[in-house]
């Protein structure tokens, strides 16, 4: 049987500097942003960053890099749930 290839994931990296700077690899594309709340598709998955003033330095979309500033005082990895249809309610 031949082997499934599955795309190589980037490195997922996060470095925190004194709450105040967010260095981030891995992300595949900005899902919402505000100066409160940033919510990112990362290779490992839906990654939420809570804080005041929040700003994005810089994101590079090819390497997945980026950087935030703002008072930042929460990272949470979320899992990202299907929708959920009625049929598949009905016959899970």
């Amino acid at each position: 049987m031949p082997e499934e290839k599955r795309p190589v994931a980037r490195p997922q990296n996060l470095i925190l500097e004194n709450r105040k700077r967010l260095v981030l690899s891995g992300v595949k594309e900005v899902v919402s942003f505000d100066e409160t709340a940033l919510s990112l598709e990362t290779d490992l998955g839906r990654l939420e960053v809570r804080g005041n003033g929040m700003h994005i330095d810089s994101f590079d979309t090819k390497s997945g890099d980026m950087t935030v500033s703002g008072d930042i005082y929460a990272t949470v990895y979320r899992e990202v749930s299907e929708p959920r249809g009625f049929i598949k309610r009905v016959f899970k």
